[in-house]
């Protein structure tokens, strides 16, 4: 199946009915403190707290009935995790989710609430794709690839068929649109629900300062590799992209940003003060970009996708109690 404007539609058909249309929120003070108009797509308010149901589903919804029965998994550091979990017991299957020793308790907490097995590695030593894939073929379980898959990427790119129909509704012309990117399944399939209907919109993601392994790839046409290391940004954490979601990005004039574990502190901290929204440090990577890079957005009107909003509650408090 090739991934296309039709597939997210065709995601959005069986989809409907099961997950939010989120909101795309605005705030006079945010505007004003980036010199921009700035419409927030509020992800962090979905079922599980992220985008990820919307791909999960759509990929549980097109198995069929014996892949079901056999149970499901997912690696993931936790959001996909959640919504993996989550479709399984929407669905009748079972869910089996390898996270890494260190993933946040409440996304940990999150996979065994919706019914899940959760299976720990260590990232130091082990990686997350080998021990999926050998307990895949253990236990005969389907693997839910967090964003290497068209079916994933398709359920992703109703985020952008939201998007479009409420810029409409509002009466907004957008310039760019600013998305958080890990492996690329959100970016790659917003990007494309959007350009098809609005080309001229330039679009954005943004990484871990210092591991631009999308904006690598991007340039060399091949897939980039960076450490598996424990990062605060923990949902944009993916130490690489996928073949199919790099293939769809390529297809659009995508810029690339970095922001620090700071700059998202800081985006956390106004997001919660302007708009009165939880969001996770990798969740906030959008809205951080803008905040941090003014002179690229000034005068423009800019989407930002806040991804996902699941963070411990001990590190919000922090991250809430620091000044900016």
């Amino acid at each position: 199946m090739d991934f296309s404007i039709d597939t997210i539609r065709a995601a959005a058909q069986r989809l409907e009915g099961k997950v939010r249309r989120t909101p795309l929120l605005s705030s006079p003070m945010l505007d004003e403190l980036t010199g921009a108009t700035v419409l927030v797509k509020a992800e962090a308010l979905q079922l599980t707290g992220s985008f990820k149901i919307r791909g999960a589903l759509n990929t549980l919804l097109s198995l069929s009935d014996e892949e079901r029965v056999a149970g499901v998994l997912a690696f993931s550091t936790g959001n996909h995790g959640q919504a993996v979990a989550a479709s399984a017991r929407m669905t009748g299957s079972t869910a089996t989710i390898v996270m890494p020793q260190d993933a946040p308790r409440i996304k940990v907490d999150g996979c065994r609430w919706w019914g899940a097995e959760v299976v720990f590695y260590d990232p130091a030593t082990q990686d997350r794709e080998e021990v999926g894939r050998e307990l895949v073929a253990e236990r005969g379980l389907t693997l839910v690839h967090p964003y290497d898959d068209v079916r994933v990427m398709s359920g992703q790119g109703t985020v952008g068929l939201e998007i479009v129909d409420q810029l409409g509704e509002g009466g907004h012309s957008p310039d760019a649109i600013v998305l958080p990117c890990s492996g690329g399944g959100l970016s790659s399939g917003t990007i494309e629900a959007v350009r098809h209907s609005l080309p001229g919109v330039t679009p954005f993601v943004v990484e871990r300062a210092g591991y631009p392994k999308m904006a690598r790839s991007l340039a060399s046409g091949q897939v980039a590799k960076v450490p598996a290391v424990p990062v605060f940004l923990d949902a944009i954490g993916s130490p690489t992209v996928g073949q199919h979601t790099l293939a769809a990005l390529s297809r659009h004039p995508v810029e690339a940003l970095e922001v620090t574990d700071d700059q998202a502190r800081v985006a956390m901290r106004e997001a919660v003060r302007t708009l009165k929204l939880v969001v996770e440090p990798g969740g906030s990577a959008a809205l951080a970009a803008v905040l941090a890079h003014p002179e690229r957005f000034a005068g423009q009107t800019v989407v930002v996708v806040a991804s996902g909003g699941n963070v411990d509650a001990s590190v919000l408090a922090e991250v809430l109690a620091t000044a900016a």
